[in-house]
């Protein structure tokens, strides 16, 4: 038995007066049979040749958002869902990187060869409103059973970089195991630095993805070591002591994804923090952060750097403390750090009678040093 939100019945109705042919398929499918809810839905409408006629039979139900026709996609917002609508079609690549497709909408199609597109056949799961059948074209169902991560098509799969990243979230959140050929293949795209033509946010959404859906990130961490993904993040190289201690921490950690790059950085060399967090953001408050995290992290571990009050007078303390007992600080470090938030600020100078002045960040860390010198 395949269930969904009967509140889209309505929505089918239309569609099948039309002579259109509702097909709910991918993640929504997937993650029905493996029990897990979700209010994203993708609906592929057969029979149907045009997106003008499909915004109209859409129209009475909400306001549909066409921004994304040019990649085959209609939104809807319908109460609680998120549905996005798409048409059969094909896609040729033209350019390089995620998006340089050319998208040719085909209401001809058969499920199948319009699955063919997609890139994992636990992706190319659909069922058919009209019929009330699952279609399974590709063995999706028996992919999930076997926890196996399997290509749909090598060749459409190698032309968009993005592919990489999304198997690496897929392997973690599903705990998969990827098979020989989807290996190979990522190997021989990562070695021509296919990598590169990634914007970064898309990167940033996949490891965000990777971070805050998965209860072990280590996995999808581990298949980018293995089909080297690493001679782009570069920075990730590490001894195998290091690399397990990563790994480890970013398992302990918390679902925040402050704490989940510091943690991934915490092993990195200080000059590589920001090389690498360029690569997945222009968010200077993200790499300011984990440097911030960084050097606390290392003058509790030797004591021999000065700690500073422009660092802890704004700081966190409880995502802090999160990403200490991720990266396994002791005891003592974390009592420590409660007493380290400084107990002068600015105006409190100013209250006795300092005036504004450049010497103000200069005082404010000498009175910050003399606090954590002689803490209680």
């Amino acid at each position: 038995m395949f269930t969904y939100p009967k509140k889209l019945d309505k929505i089918f109705e239309k569609l099948i007066n039309n002579d259109a042919s509702p097909i709910i398929i991918g993640g929504f499918v997937r993650d029905k049979i493996l029990q897990i809810d979700s209010i994203d839905i993708d609906i592929e409408v057969y029979n149907i040749n045009s997106f003008d006629r499909l915004e109209k039979l859409l129209k009475e139900f909400g306001s549909v958002n066409s921004v994304g026709k040019s990649f085959g996609v209609c939104k809807l917002d319908f109460d609680e869902f998120k549905l996005d609508f798409t048409l059969p079609r094909t896609d040729s690549k033209v350019s390089n990187g995620h998006t340089g497709f050319d998208i040719k909408i085909d209401a001809n199609l058969d499920y199948k060869t319009a699955s063919s597109r997609r890139d994992f056949s636990i992706n190319t799961i659909g069922y058919d409103v009209k019929t009330k059948k699952i279609l399974d074209p590709f063995n999706g169902i028996d992919n999930l059973k076997t926890k196996t991560l399997k290509v749909v098509d090598t060749h459409k799969f190698s032309e968009d970089p993005l592919r990489i990243l999304r198997a690496m979230q897929f392997c973690a959140r599903f705990e998969l195991t990827p098979d020989v050929k989807l290996i190979s293949i990522c190997k021989e795209m990562c070695n021509k630095n296919i990598l590169a033509e990634l914007p970064k946010e898309r990167i940033f959404e996949e490891f965000n993805k990777l971070f805050l859906k998965s209860s072990k990130p280590s996995i999808g961490l581990n298949f980018l070591k293995q089909i080297d993904a690493l001679n782009f993040f570069y920075e990730l190289n590490m001894d195998k002591k290091d690399w397990d201690f990563t790994l480890d921490a970013i398992d302990r950690c918390t679902k925040d994804m402050a704490i989940q790059l510091a943690s991934l950085c915490y092993k990195i060399k200080n000059k590589d923090i920001e090389q690498f967090i360029t690569k997945l953001t222009n968010n200077k408050n993200t790499t300011r952060y984990i440097k911030q995290y960084h050097h606390i992290a290392i003058f509790l571990k030797s004591h021999n750097t000065t700690l500073k009050y422009s660092i802890m007078k704004d700081i966190d303390l409880s995502k802090l403390t999160s990403f200490l007992k991720a990266i396994n600080s002791n005891q003592e470090n974390l009592k420590l750090i409660k007493k380290l938030k400084p107990i002068v600020n600015g105006k409190e100078l100013v209250k006795v009678g300092f005036k504004p002045s450049k010497e103000f960040s200069n005082i404010l860390q000498l009175i910050y040093e003399v606090q954590y010198l002689f803490h209680p």
